[in-house]
């Protein structure tokens, strides 16, 4: 299959796909003209890299996932691994969102302060 074929097969763009190879997430071959061919399992791992991006994994939380990206990874029960990284990401987010809403409120106080609830205007 060449990129597009792919691209268009799994909901993504040939940009996400240079970026999951360039990630070692997906291998091509070229044709002799230079384009890029996948098989016909790239697929399925594209479709469960965009299934574990989607729940909140990142690109390197997904390169773990490697041994199990061709099969049936939403359906497939959880692995002590898997859910440990999930667990990591979830503390992760968890702590960014601490971050920002004390971001959140200290400007909130400071435009309170400077001109009543609708702060500056």
């Amino acid at each position: 299959m060449r990129i597009g074929d792919v691209a268009k097969a799994t909901g993504t763009t040939p940009r996400a796909l240079r970026h999951y190879e360039q990630a070692g997430l997906i291998t091509s071959e070229r044709a002799s003209n230079g384009y890029r061919v996948y098989g016909e399992h790239t697929v399925v791992r594209v479709r469960n890299i965009r299934h574990l991006l989607a729940v909140g994994l990142t690109l390197d939380d997904v390169r773990a996932f490697l041994p199990c990206l061709d099969g049936d990874v939403a359906g497939a029960p959880p692995s002590a691994q898997g859910l440990r990284i999930a667990a990591d990401r979830l503390a992760a987010l968890n702590d960014r969102l601490a971050a920002l809403t004390e971001t959140r409120d200290r400007l909130e106080s400071a435009l309170r302060s400077a001109g009543g609830p609708g702060g500056l205007r």
